[in-house]
């Protein structure tokens, strides 16, 4: 079953001049992790918006096109069904977070869907315990970290048990070592709980590694897609910028030295050298 399909979409906001997004196809598996990029203004966040039906139930504009999340119509079922099948992480936690603590945060979804007390309760205890956050389930939200106000905003949408999970830049205010933790977070609920992920990131050092695809946008439009090892080799790739590490594999290739894939990350260029090396070694031993 397709978690999202957007057929001929554009989108321009009230008031606006210019649309926002032209003419958008895309679709996206069930269990897929989608990273999308592209230049600030692209349309990135408009996109998380018809996701989630924000866009047409909140922002006022003109929208056209189909877009359907796990088969339904964003247009005719209100947000607050759709926030069953797709959770919304913002860029900015605080925007997200507004109770007096941790648990309660975490409860807030779970009240407001009518669940019974012990089932609100179970499903608290399981999300503290999955997202590491036990030790500050009492805390207010001002009280946190950035990382840490990530990763009860995330546990305030997972506790609802989403089918996709879908993030607007949520490393944006983060440093590089709770930016890496919690996108490892997110690829460990893609991988061990199968959840689609929809993450839009400008750090694609740190992200590449767990995607299943990447999508760059630009002027509304929709560049590139396709397997992360092939789009970043792609000339156009280069208005995002691209990993150091694909850098050094394009200046090696134009150097004659050929690895056996792209890398992603520092291990990989690391160990596709060393095959490089190992082979050029046998090959002049058997010259």
């Amino acid at each position: 079953m397709l978690a999202v399909e957007l057929r001929g979409v554009h989108f321009t906001y009230a008031g606006g001049s210019a649309p926002a997004l032209k003419g958008i196809d895309l679709e996206i598996e069930e269990g897929e992790f989608v990273v999308v990029t592209g230049p600030s203004g692209c349309g990135k966040s408009t996109l998380c918006r018809l996701l989630n039906g924000l866009i047409p139930h909140f922002y006022e504009g003109d929208l056209r096109g189909e877009v359907r999340v796990f088969g339904m119509s964003t247009r005719e079922v209100p947000t607050h069904e759709l926030a069953r099948y797709v959770g919304m992480v913002f860029q900015d936690p605080e925007n997200q977070l507004f109770l007096s603590s941790v648990e309660r945060e975490i409860a807030f979804g779970l009240e407001n869907l009518g669940l019974p007390p012990e089932e609100i309760r179970e499903k608290v205890e399981e999300m503290l315990d999955f997202m590491n956050l036990r030790e500050i389930r009492d805390k207010a939200p001002f009280e946190l970290s950035g990382g840490q106000q990530q990763k009860v905003a995330i546990a305030s949408v997972l506790a609802m048990e989403p089918k996709m999970l879908v993030l607007d830049e949520p490393t944006a205010n983060l440093d590089p070592y709770s930016s890496k933790e919690l996108l490892e977070l997110v690829a460990r609920l893609n991988e061990e709980k199968g959840m689609t992920v929809v993450l839009v990131e400008h750090r694609l050092d740190l992200v590449l590694r767990h995607a299943t695809r990447l999508v760059v946008m630009d002027e509304g439009t929709i560049l590139l897609d396709g397997a992360p090892r092939e789009v970043v080799l792609d000339p156009r790739a280069k208005i995002v910028g691209v990993p150091k590490v694909v850098e050094v594999y394009e200046g090696l290739e134009r150097k004659g030295i050929k690895l056996n894939k792209v890398p992603l990350t520092p291990s990989e260029l690391a160990r596709a050298v060393e095959s490089a090396v190992v082979a050029r070694g046998r090959a002049r031993d058997r010259g």
